[in-house]
């Protein structure tokens, strides 16, 4: 996820960087701070930005001016204003705003913030197979694990099952920002519906009831600490 911060003073600026990188954490996020709405527009023209923090009252360029010109070139962006002066929250209905966060920003607010980003941006992610000749759309949300099956993959979700000729590895790699992990060099699963984790075991939640998977030896240690940084993380 990329986010850019908009602030004429350094002050409020840095400090809203490093808020967003503290509550990140380590999860995949890129957090690009500027002084000048034209230089965001320039560097979004290159790279967009997903979420984007823009004060209002900026010299070359107010923040709902340069919101305007923002949602020309994008209407997935989520817009947050920042600002001292709740009077300008109508005018940030033209430009569909998320919120307005009162300077100085405060961490709970900003916290609920990219737990409502971040919720949003996994309900939607989607990933492509090929089942029986024909291209899928699988919400990522909805997957439970994956499991090595010889020269398939057996893919179980919330929805019903899928079995794919694929390698495990090409999904390792495409979810590796996603919460999902590598038990076992025939597993990989979800840590959004890890119900449990017992010594060597880990217990799965299921609409047709728990599933045991085993864990390697070499990962039971990875698994706890990535499963522990993964709930901290989440936990906005």
């Amino acid at each position: 996820m990329r986010i850019a911060v908009c602030d004429d003073e350094e002050k409020f600026r840095n400090q809203a960087r490093e808020m967003v990188d503290k509550l990140a954490g380590s999860l995949d996020v890129i957090v690009d701070a500027y002084s000048d709405g034209r230089k965001l527009l320039e560097a979004f023209d290159k790279n967009p930005y997903d979420v984007l923090f823009l004060d209002i009252e900026m010299p070359a360029m107010d923040g709902i001016t340069l919101a305007k010109k923002l949602r020309e070139r994008s209407d997935s962006i989520y817009i947050v204003f920042l600002t001292g002066h709740v009077e300008y929250a109508l005018e940030g209905y033209e430009v569909n705003a998320l919120r307005y966060l009162t300077k100085p920003v405060q961490e709970e607010k900003l916290r609920e913030v990219l737990r409502f980003v971040m919720d949003n941006s996994k309900s939607k992610r989607q990933l492509m197979i090929r089942e029986d000749g024909e291209e899928l759309l699988l919400n990522v949300a909805d997957i439970i694990y994956f499991e090595a099956q010889n020269q398939y993959i057996m893919i179980y979700t919330t929805e019903g099952n899928h079995l794919v000729r694929y390698n495990i590895g090409d999904f390792e790699e495409q979810l590796k920002n996603d919460g999902f992990f590598r038990i076992h060099r025939g597993y990989l699963i979800s840590l959004a519906k890890v119900k449990k984790l017992v010594k060597s075991e880990v217990i799965m939640e299921a609409a047709e009831g728990d599933i045991n998977l085993p864990v390697s030896r070499s990962n039971v240690k990875s698994l706890k600490e990535t499963l522990y940084a993964y709930v901290e993380n989440t936990a906005f």
